[in-house]
């Protein structure tokens, strides 16, 4: 038995490239994940530690607000000048430097524009000399105040050179510095990866970055020769007691390096998101592939039973030639992985400028590609390999197979599951916590997999349907019969289209009501004619000079400009948004805020202005007071003057502009403007547009502008999950390819006759092209009232954050049923041109 199997195997090629190839792509991107996230991982470690080398100890303060990734970017907390002579008298302290760097040093490139960045920080810093692997490529060291050095990378970038004079922007207005040395990293590094850096003398970097004279963000400390620089972290620690981080300099590297490979960890989920996604599609082949090879050789199954096979001896034969699959998929997949990996390690690498640390083979790529592959095929052979002892010895007699039996069974079990599927999306949408991300994983899963159960009932009034638009030719009436005659064959063929599909289908259908109920929103509330507000950018708010409010109060046609500030703070022991405005009535008036309790006047020195989600929450009223400690000042009690109707872009603690000189930067990030009726728009923008010439990543917009710009992220990212998900389609036309293929195969005779009777070449094609089609749109088509559902399903959850209108992206819709034409169309080649080569008396004869 097994030795008839494997030679069955492996004597149709075709067949088994094809079915090969579903698991290969899912198991490519495992392990080529791994892959990928193990060198940069090693080559951040590399990167620090090599940042490190002459740093024996570091020392840091307590974060002053320490949040997630997610919630914010943590502000550091900040070490003066007494804690480094403290550290200084340390024996064994050999040289002692504070150190000064934050986020937000943003220069203003050749162009007049502000070199972007997209994530990586754009640190201001003080100069330190040539430590930690930095070497000096150009000019010299900075020494005046109005001097500085940058990283090579942003010389490149923002086309700078030596003697150039070049404004800085940080938290305060942009300030014009002389360029005097450029400098890079030891190997030839233009930057310690991405980052774009500023070198200021000491002085002016705490002014700028700090706000605060004699202040330092950490203090590296080299140890005496024969210093071990454990003791020395230790005497350290004793000395300054509570409140700081002491770590050596090893230590420090792996924690920094650490956050990194948190951020790659992420990634790495994300991929292996979609690698669980291609494997699911691909399962779909393999279960087509094993019940095709089982109506195939049901005479062949049914004589081996006839001779004395048990079912078991067939269950385990069709068993081990789906793990002779998986093991070759397995192995390919590994290996493509580890191309595909060491591919973006490299290309990551090089415009990360990182050194890559070589590429290695993770365990976890190596158990991942294995485990996934062989596994995923192994479930997806089962039901076959039963299906195929349940073959009876009588069937050796017969000249056709089985017939297939009834469809009951499958559609209460989809039945089912979508019930249960859909159970579990509510579920998760109404409870909080780590259960959310399981119960929503599980209630699409369980629905995609009832929707593939239900789809062989739904398939052949829906098959019969479709491919009335093709009989209008013999061609197309065959192919119309050929695609409806196997229900279940078809169902399972489009459902790994449907897949995609749907996938795509419900992230758009969220996004495209995210986009309609914040502009119904936007358009009720936002009475203001102008916004004032910055580009996007990573780590600080771009902000503009709070001396040019006057001059834009007074251009004509302006009735009013609110400004506000913004940052992070301490409220009540726990981190949070606080938000400064100049003129409080103002801003209620331009975004439409009701008063819920008290007076919305402007807040005045100690007092604060709440939204009712936030009472809620924590039972504050009118006359309450709250704590509140300002990332660049000491704790005081503010008492709550109002209470606001939180609207959909608006909401959090409001004070007057008392706290905005305890913030990070004390300059407006936002401001509001209203026109007097009958003001000409284009002349005040122009107005506004010349104030703020020196504050190049400030932008002017209108309603319809300002909404354009910030929604523009989400066509991103339903661009990135199209590609991603391109590869569900990739699979999925393999699938049609490997049907239509056995399905020739399987009807070799048949089509033989139909040649003999007259049916030309082209005819031939044109039958199988129609056949492939009409599965094809039956997927998309599937595909797009399942997504749809999900799609609605997450917006009616979501409705008490925002999403109150529900949208579909009717045009993308359409665009996807016109994707599964074009797939049907590509899928059909090279089986119609197989079909249409099959030599006429050969198939007559064939058997």
């Amino acid at each position: 038995m097994l030795r008839a199997s494997l030679k069955s195997l492996f004597s149709r090629k075709l067949r088994l490239t094809l079915s090969v190839l579903a698991v290969v792509l899912g198991v490519m991107f495992v392990s080529g994940s791994f892959v990928l996230t193990d060198a940069l991982g090693r080559s951040f470690d590399n990167m620090f530690s090599s940042s490190m080398a002459s740093t024996d100890v570091l020392v840091t303060a307590k974060p002053a607000i320490d949040v997630s990734e997610l919630a914010g970017e943590s502000v550091p907390g900040l070490l003066t000048t007494a804690d480094r002579d403290k550290v200084a008298g340390v024996a064994g302290a050999a040289q002692v430097i504070g150190d000064v760097q934050a986020d937000g040093a943003r220069v203003v490139g050749a162009d007049g524009k502000v070199v972007t960045s997209y994530g990586p920080p754009r640190f201001g810093e003080n100069w330190t000399g040539e430590t930690g692997g930095l070497e000096l490529r150009e000019g010299r060291a900075p020494a005046a105040d109005d001097e500085i050095a940058v990283n090579v990378l942003l010389a490149e970038l923002g086309k700078l050179k030596v003697g150039d004079r070049v404004g800085v922007l940080t938290t305060q207005p942009k300030q014009t510095f002389t360029l005097v040395g450029v400098f890079g990293y030891e190997g030839g590094l233009p930057s310690r990866g991405p980052v774009q850096e500023v070198r200021f003398t000491e002085p002016v970097a705490q002014r700028l970055m700090l706000g605060t004279a004699g202040a330092y963000t950490s203090i590296s400390v080299t140890a005496t020769p024969g210093t071990d620089p454990a003791a020395l972290r230790d005497a350290i620690r004793a000395r300054l007691g509570d409140g700081y981080t002491v770590q050596t300099g090893a230590e420090a590297a792996a924690a920094i390096a650490s956050g990194f490979k948190e951020a790659l960890s992420f990634f790495n989920k994300i991929l292996l998101g979609f690698a669980g996604v291609a494997l699911f599609v691909g399962s779909f082949l393999i279960l087509n592939t094993f019940s095709i090879i089982v109506a195939e050789r049901t005479r062949d199954l049914a004589l081996q039973r006839a001779l004395g096979a048990s079912r078991r001896q067939v269950v385990r034969a069709m068993l081990v030639e789906s793990l002779v699959i998986g093991f070759i998929a397995s192995v390919v997949g590994l290996a493509a992985g580890v191309g595909v990996g060491a591919l973006l390690a490299n290309l990551a690498a090089d415009m990360n400028n990182l050194v890559l640390a070589g590429i290695g083979v993770p365990l976890a790529a190596v158990l991942g590609a294995f485990g996934v592959g062989m596994i995923v095929t192994l479930i997806a052979a089962l039901l076959p390999a039963v299906r195929a002892s349940r073959v009876p010895p009588i069937a050796a007699l017969q000249e056709t197979a089985t017939p297939d039996r009834p469809l009951t069974r499958l559609t209460v079990s989809g039945s089912a599951l979508v019930a249960v599927g859909a159970g579990l999306i509510t579920w998760g949408m109404a409870v909080d916590g780590d259960a959310v991300t399981w119960l929503l994983l599980g209630g699409v899963l369980s629905a995609f997999v009832g929707v593939a159960l239900l789809s062989p009932a739904l398939a052949k009034p829906t098959v019969s349907l479709l491919g009335r638009l093709f009989s209008w030719s013999v061609p197309g009436r065959l192919g119309r019969l050929n695609s409806g005659r196997n229900p279940r064959r078809t169902a399972i063929t489009a459902a790994a289209l449907m897949v995609g599909v749907a996938l795509i289908t419900g992230v758009n259908t969220m996004l495209t009501s995210a986009d309609k109920s914040l502009r119904g929103n936007a358009a009720e509330s936002f009475q203001a004619d102008l916004i004032i507000s910055g580009q996007e950018s990573p780590g600080v708010l771009p902000t503009f000079d709070a001396a040019l409010l006057p001059g834009m109060q007074q251009l004509p046609g302006v009735t009013s400009v609110a400004a506000e500030y913004n940052d992070q703070a301490v409220i009540n022991g726990g981190p949070s948004w606080a938000t400064a405005v100049t003129d409080l009535p103002a801003v209620a008036r331009d975004l439409s805020l009701a008063t819920v309790a008290g007076s919305l006047a402007q807040p005045g020195p100690g007092e604060v202005v709440i939204d009712d989600e936030i009472a809620k929450e924590t039972g504050l009223s009118v006359g309450d007071t709250v704590s509140v400690r300002p990332t660049r000042g000491e704790q005081s009690d503010y008492r709550i003057t109002g209470v606001y109707k939180r609207v959909e872009f608006y909401g959090g603690y409001v004070f007057g502009t008392g706290i905005a000189a305890q913030m990070r930067s004390q300059q407006p990030s936002f401001a509001y403007v209203t026109l007097a009726p009958g003001a000409d728009e284009r002349a005040v923008r122009d107005g506004l547009a010349a104030l703020l010439a020196d504050s190049p990543e400030m932008l002017v917009e209108n309603q319809q502008e300002y909404l354009d710009r910030q929604l523009g992220d989400g066509a991103q990212l339903l661009l990135m999950i199209q590609v991603l998900l391109g590869l569900a389609i990739v699979i999925a036309v393999l699938g049609v390819i490997n049907t239509l293929a056995m399905s020739v195969l399987e009807r070799t005779r048949e089509i033989g006759l139909l040649r003999a009777i007259g049916l030309s070449r082209a005819a031939t094609m044109r039958m199988v092209t129609v056949e492939a089609v009409v599965i094809t749109v039956f997927g998309a088509l599937l595909g797009l009232v399942v997504g749809a559902g999900l799609g609605a399903t997450m917006v009616r959850g979501l409705a008490d954050e925002g999403l109150k209108e529900l949208a579909f992206p009717w045009g993308q819709m359409g665009a996807y049923l016109a994707l599964g034409v074009v797939v049907g169309v590509l899928a059909a080649v090279l089986p119609a041109i197989s079909a249409a080569r099959i030599n006429v008396l050969k198939a007559i004869a064939h058997d």
